[in-house]
């Protein structure tokens, strides 16, 4: 079976041995974020420090946000929909359920959601676990108090039309009213929606209002999987 994600050497670098490290790493781009350093020179300097992999730069700096970003996003999280419709960054959430089914790499960050390492670079392929994560999406949309959810693709990925047909098929199975558009560039839709449903930190600052259906869906719904404790320790 096909595995969102995968990598082999994340079982090394992300090992309940690496862990220790990549927390002070944490740690060190937390503080320089707090002082004002840009997130990439951050990643850099405590990288070279540490001799971490390029995918241990890279879970630390997305895991890392400073205080009054921590602060802004807890501000306007929310704990339901109130009736609303919610706005889903389909691909960032679809793809972050998927890693957690495949048992990849995902881990838990300073903001509170849960990210992954996949690498999409305008390539998708829809696989077995695809459909499991769209059913997950859709369930939790109708738990969340939310009248129905807008769905936006970005349409120069690849298979962004497949998914748009699973997700809408989903939705109609399962009496969830679905909406789905693909768009030249989701982030910019959603950044001016209520009830963004996505780990995008850019998304997260900018937007009025969020929710975290991934962290929650993964701890409610799949309890047997391994989220990376960052920010402990």
């Amino acid at each position: 079976m096909s595995r969102r994600g995968y990598v082999p050497e994340d079982e090394r670098d992300f090992s309940d041995k690496a862990l220790p490290l990549l927390r002070r790493g944490l740690s060190d781009v937390h503080e320089l974020l707090n002082r004002g350093y840009p997130a990439k020179s951050a990643a850099t300097f405590v990288g070279n420090r540490y001799q971490l992999s390029e995918r241990q730069r890279l879970a630390i700096v997305r895991a890392a946000s400073a205080d009054e970003m921590i602060a802004l996003r807890s501000a306007k999280k929310k704990a339901s929909a109130d009736g609303g419709r919610v706005a889903v960054d389909g691909f960032n959430i679809i793809i972050t359920l998927e890693s957690a089914l495949s048992d990849t790499t995902v881990y838990r960050c300073m903001d509170g959601t849960v990210r992954d390492l996949a690498a999409m670079r305008g390539t998708y392929r829809i696989l077995e676990c695809t459909y499991k994560a769209a059913e997950l999406l859709l369930e939790k949309v109708k738990s969340c108090e939310a009248a129905g959810a807008d769905i936006f693709l970005d349409a120069p990925v690849s298979n962004s039309g497949r998914l748009k047909s699973l997700l809408l098929d989903k939705g109609e199975a399962m009496g969830v009213d679905v909406s789905c558009e693909l768009v030249p560039n989701a982030d910019t839709v959603l950044k001016a929606c209520e009830n963004v449903v996505t780990t995008d930190a850019i998304i997260l600052n900018e937007a009025p209002s969020w929710l975290n259906f991934a962290a929650e869906i993964i701890e409610d719904k799949l309890p047997g999987t391994r989220v990376i404790e960052l920010t402990d320790g």
